[in-house]
Order: C-alpha cells, then structure tokens, then sequence
C-alpha cells in the first residue's frame, strides 16, 4: 500500500524536475539548464496567472472552512443539523465539472439568474456584456470551489465529529453561559480540527491547482496558471514540454506556499482562539452568525441542485431567447445528436470507475483489517500524499516517464493511475465505520472456533455491507470526476465522459453542454444509488439494520 501511493507520486516528481532542468534524452536534453524557467519567466501575465491561482486556494479552501466550522458550531446536534446534513450529502455524487456548468449557466450574462430578474428588475433586454464567469479576478472559480469544497468539509466533519465529545463540551461550555458558537470554537474545534487537518489541506493543494473547474469557470486572458501548463502539455511541439516541466514546478512552489499562509493562518487562529478564551466574554447572543452560517450552506447546495435543473432545462430546450424564463419549445434532438457518440466515454468511465473502486475496496479493507487507520499518523499522511500533492505536478512527470519507458496509453496503465487517487478516498470513506464497529460480534465467533477469515467474511463485512458499498461508490464517483490524470495518461486516445464534457466548454453549444454535464454526474449518482438500495432490500425484513 505504501509503494502503491507513494512510488508513483515521487516518481512522477522526479520526471517533472528533470525536465524542467532540460534533462529528457528522448527530446534531446541531456544536459542541465536552466534555460526553461527563463523562458517561464518570459512568459506574458506569469505573475498574475499564479496569483489567481494562489489566491483561488486560499479563498476557496478559507471560506469553505469557515461556513462548515460555524455551521457545526451553531447548529451540531439539532434537527436543522440533520436536515442540512441530508440536502448536502447527494452532492458527493456530482463532479467538479458539472457542477461548475451548472454555475455557468445560472450566472452567465443569458443565465438563468438574469433570465429571473429581467427585464422587472434590471430593465435588460439583451444580455449584459459582464466578464462572467469569465471575470479577471477569478471570483467565479471560486465560488464554484466554495459550493462543491463546503459539502467535502461537511461531510469530513461529520465522520469527525463522534471522536470529540460534542456533547460533554456542549454542557460545560452552556454552564459557564458560553453562547453555542463560542462554546463550540474554545471547547471542540480544536480537537475537531486536529481530525480534518489533512482532508482541508488536500482540498487547499486541489482547489490552487485545479484545472476543469478552472477552464469553465476561470479567466481567459491570462488563464489560471495551471491552464497555461495543460495548453504547453498538449501544444504539438514537443519541445513545450520543457515548459510544460518548468510550470508544474511553478505550481508545486504556489501549493507549497500556499500551504504555508494556511500554517500561518493556523498559528494566528490559535492565537486568537487562546486570547478569546482568557478573555471572559460569553456572547451568548449568537443567532446572527448562526444564520448566516446556515444560509451560506443551505445555498450552496441549493445552487448546485438549481444548476443541475438549468442543465437539464437547457439539454432539452428549443428555441429559448433572452429575457424568457423558460424556452419556447422542448426538444429531444439534443439527447438523440449526443447519445450514440458519448456511449463509447460512458462505459469507458464505468468501467474505469467499477474497476478502480473494486480494487480499492478490497485493498482498503485488506489494509483495514491488519491496520489501524486512526492509530498510524503516518499511514494516514501517505494516504492523502495523491491529494496533497498538486496531480499536475506529478502526473505529467508520470506521462513524461510513462513515454521514455515506452509505455503507451492503455486501459490498465490509466486504470493504475485511476487507482491512486482511488484508494484514499476509499479507504478514508470506510474507516470510521470500520473503527466504530462492535467487536463483540467477533468474539462471541471467535468463542465458537471461527478463523478471523471466516469471521470477516461471515461477520463483519455483512454487518458493515451498508459501509463498504458506500465506500465503493465514493471511489466510484472520485474516479468518474477525474479529468486531468485520465487527459495525460490517456494522451486523448483514452477518453471518458468527463473529458469529453469539459472539452465541450470551448464551444458555444449550451444544449450540447447540458446532455454531457447531465450524463457525467448520472454514472456517479448510479453508484450511490446502488450503495443506498442494495442494503434496503438486503436488510428489509432485519429490523435493527435498517436505518
């Protein structure tokens, strides 16, 4: 396991550096220079392309942590708690991608918002000519990262939130007259935080890197600096690749750099936590954070479920001029055009999906059954090494080694690569379940002279089936959103339904958009589907293993 996840990350590294210092004999580098980062330096609006990228993780990942701690401070135990927790979750099912076109199309000039609001409100009758989601400073990226990182966080939160002791807290801090919201901050999260260190900092390295997300939501000129590097990786003369190398490791310094403001902001929060708790003030009164909190969350997921209903209106629609709310006619046309050529990248991203999950699942329950996840801190950090490090650091050095060794692109090859980012999701998904589950069952087996093989076949798995089937679908659905590996390790010969998808944002063709964004997040919903219905009918007449 730890050769699995961490050989192909250095690995990966390792051919991104060396071509950066000109080292590639197969393209005719067989020396060191440092001719390539001159001409990255060289290259127009460098500086303001890594700033948007920098400042996207920072924002995105800030502001995503922020709404889910006072969420949880504010309301962690109640009914709304649980009613929030149940709109977010089906989220997990939709990809980075179509939930970025769904943004698009509500806050485009011609988008749904505008259509909502003219021409009552704004007197416009022909779309406004606004940068968006275009806009230069990269505030639609964000957003777009915001809704999709608030229900990652959320739901990290909520596998976290039964190793504190949220409700012993809860009553100290209420019998001192803390309001729940400073309660909650001096008393929990710390602890709390301490559990979802690695998931925040993967979403930070993910959200400074990002590249589909950034193409349909980013600026154009000049693009995310991770935008630039994929455009040099797939320009036609080879030897962009030096670049390509030189701009990843750009990339790798703004993740790192952006690593250490978010220590540093850690350090200040502590700070700041430690003042606040010495200086005495209670502020009992905190209903207006609180509100706020729940309001940000509520239409985060509100606006990604709102863009899913605008991508299908608009895969469906006919004529549909501005201002009208909704089209003049509905057609099928679109579905019929687009179904027999998106068959071939459907079942390519099933299977790819099915296969990696599967394979993670057992790997994961294999490395669950010897090893503890929540003892072993450096299992742990290995595991979120394939999230931590920036993909387009590592995978194009895996591409670049993948082509001086002769490997082609080929189904098991993208398959590996699948299973890298795969298995720790997987494994991470199936953990608290797995720690939490009642080993008196095994030793009353145990007792009766059963093996632990036959214990974990006939015992445990059965009892967590619920668990593992939703594991597999988190891995299916994380493999079924990839765009980047499957984009360098395919190298355009292997395509799914998510780079086919985000291919479509350089068009113009909304309708088109609409079929593929909609067919992209079906595969991974279907995955949740199965993992909710299979345990419902396995357990339908066993009372206590229902839910």
């Amino acid at each position: 396991m730890l050769v699995l996840l961490s050989l192909p990350v250095l690995a990966g590294l390792a051919g991104t550096i060396g071509p950066a210092f000109g080292y590639l004999p197969a393209l005719g580098g067989d020396h060191l220079t440092f001719d390539h980062f001159a001409d990255l330096a060289a290259q127009p609006h460098l500086i303001r392309s890594s700033l948007v990228s920098l400042a996207t993780g920072l924002v995105a990942t800030g502001v995503s942590v922020v709404m889910v701690m006072l969420f949880t401070a504010g309301y962690a135990g109640t009914r709304m708690f649980s009613r929030v927790q149940h709109l977010v979750s089906p989220l997990l099912a939709v990809p980075h991608a179509a939930a970025a076109f769904g943004l698009a199309f509500l806050v485009a000039p011609s988008g749904f918002v505008m259509r909502l609001l003219s021409p009552g409100l704004t007197g416009y009758t022909s779309p406004p000519d606004w940068p968006v989601p275009q806009d230069p400073l990269g505030l639609t990226v964000m957003a777009g990262l915001v809704v999709k990182e608030m229900p990652f966080l959320f739901l990290v939160t909520l596998a976290a939130l039964p190793q504190v002791p949220l409700a012993q807290m809860r009553q100290l801090s209420a019998s001192l007259g803390y309001g729940r919201v400073r309660g909650f901050l001096i008393g929990v999260w710390p602890l709390l935080y301490r559990q979802i260190r690695l998931p925040v900092f993967a979403v930070l390295a993910y959200a400074s890197s990002v590249v589909d997300v950034a193409v349909i939501l980013g600026p154009d000129l000049p693009a995310p600096l991770p935008v630039r590097i994929t455009e040099w990786i797939a320009n036609s003369d080879l030897q962009m690749r030096f670049l390509a190398s030189a701009g990843a490791l750009l990339q790798l310094v703004l993740t790192i750099t952006a690593m250490v403001f978010w220590l540093v902001a850690e350090r200040t929060g502590a700070f700041v936590l430690k003042r606040i708790s010495g200086s005495g003030i209670r502020k009992s009164e905190d209903q207006l954070i609180r509100g706020i909190a729940c309001a940000a969350m509520t239409v985060s997921a509100a606006l990604v479920f709102l863009g899913l209903v605008t991508l299908f209106i608009w895969s469906i629609a006919g004529l549909w001029p501005f201002p009208s709310l909704l089209p003049h006619s509905a057609t099928l046309k679109p579905w019929i055009r687009a179904l027999p050529q998106a068959i071939g990248p459907i079942m390519t991203a099933i299977g790819l999906a099915g296969a990696s999950a599967a394979i993670a699942l057992v790997l994961a329950i294999g490395l669950l059954w010897q090893k503890s996840l929540r003892a072993d801190g450096a299992l742990r950090v290995v595991l979120y090494l394939p999230l931590i490090v920036p993909q387009l650091c590592f995978m194009f050095g895996l591409q670049i080694l993948g082509l001086a060794l002769g490997l082609g692109a080929s189904f098991a090859l993208l398959l590996f690569v699948h299973l890298i980012f795969v298995l720790p999701y997987v494994a991470l998904s199936l953990s608290p379940p797995w720690q939490a589950f009642d080993r008196r069952y095994e030793t009353v087996a145990a007792g009766l002279g059963r093996s632990p093989l036959q214990i974990l076949l006939h015992i445990r798995l059965p009892m967590l089936t619920r668990a593992w089937l939703t594991a597999f679908a988190v891995g299916f659905a994380v493999s079924a959103g990839l765009y980047l590996p499957t984009l360098l390790i395919g190298a355009g010969r292997i395509v799914t339904i998510t780079t086919e998808a985000v291919a479509l944002s350089s068009g113009g063709d909304r309708r088109m958009i609409g079929v593929y964004a909609l067919l992209q997040t079906l595969i991974p919903f279907a995955g949740f589907l199965i993992a909710s219905l299979v345990p419902h009918l396995l357990f339908r007449h066993r009372r206590a293993m229902r839910i």
